[in-house]
C-alpha cells in the first residue's frame, strides 16, 4: 500500500459505532497491519479523506446528513487513489449498480456473513475491487440492458421534467401550475416516477438525476 511499512489505513464511515467497531474486530482478525480512521457522518468523512491517507474506505450508503452517493465523485477527487467498498443494509439488487457508478470500487451488503465480509475487504486489499456474484450478475445485464444502468432512461420526456422539477425544490402545486395541469396528475406522476426508479424519497431521486446527468 502507500506506506513503506506496509499499514494500511482504513475509513470506516457508519452512523453506529457498533457496525464500526465490528469491522474493527474483523481486522484484528486478519490480522492486518492496520490504522482505522473513524466517520459518523459524511461531512466527518469527507474530513477524514482530505486529513488522512486513506486507503481503503469502508462507507455505509445512509447517514442523517444524505446518502454516500453524493459524496464518493469528492472522494476519489481528493484521493484518486482511494479505494471504496460500499457496507450497507440497503438492497444490493436495486442499489449497488448506482454506487459503482459514481465511483464505489465494491459494494457488500451488512447482511452478509462474517467470513464474506473477510473475502470481501481482502479481495479489496488485493485487487482493489470486490465484486459480488450479485453485482456481477448486474452488471453484465446492465451491458445487455442500458436502462438498468441509467434508469433515468426508463422514464417518459413528461416523467423526467417532473423529476427535475422536484429536485429542484418544487411542490405539487408549483409543478401543476407551470405545467397547467392538475395537481393530482403531477401526483401520479410522481408516484408512477418513483416506483419505475425503486425509491421512495426526494433525496434519492436527486442523487440518481445528479448521477445520471
Amino acid at each position: 500500500m502507500s506506506f513503506p511499512d506496509k499499514k494500511i489505513t482504513f475509513l470506516l464511515a457508519d452512523d453506529h459505532s457498533l457496525m464500526r467497531q465490528g469491522i474493527v474486530f474483523i481486522l484484528e482478525d486478519i490480522e492486518l497491519d492496520f490504522e482505522a480512521v473513524h466517520a459518523s457522518t459524511l461531512q466527518k468523512a469527507l474530513e477524514a479523506v482530505k486529513s488522512n491517507p486513506i486507503d481503503i474506505a469502508i462507507i455505509d450508503a445512509h447517514f442523517p446528513d444524505g446518502t454516500s452517493l453524493s459524496i464518493l465523485p469528492e472522494i476519489k477527487t481528493i484521493n484518486p487513489d482511494i479505494k471504496i467498498m460500499i457496507f450497507s443494509g440497503i438492497d444490493e439488487n436495486v442499489h449497488a449498480l448506482k454506487y459503482i457508478n459514481a465511483g464505489a470500487n465494491g459494494f457488500l451488503s451488512k447482511l452478509s456473513e462474517e467470513d464474506d465480509v473477510k473475502n470481501a475487504i481482502q479481495r479489496m486489499i488485493q485487487f482493489g475491487e470486490y465484486i459480488s456474484p450479485v453485482t456481477q450478475a448486474l452488471l453484465i445485464n446492465s451491458v445487455r440492458n442500458p436502462k438498468l444502468a441509467n434508469p433515468l432512461l426508463s422514464l417518459t420526456e413528461k416523467e423526467l421534467t417532473i423529476a427535475k422539477m422536484y429536485a429542484e425544490g418544487l411542490g405539487n402545486l408549483e409543478i401543476a401550475n407551470k405545467l397547467e395541469v392538475k395537481q393530482n396528475t403531477v401526483s401520479t406522476v410522481k408516484k408512477r416516477i418513483f416506483e419505475k426508479l425503486k425509491i421512495d424519497n426526494i433525496v434519492d431521486l436527486i442523487d440518481i438525476l445528479k448521477e445520471h446527468q
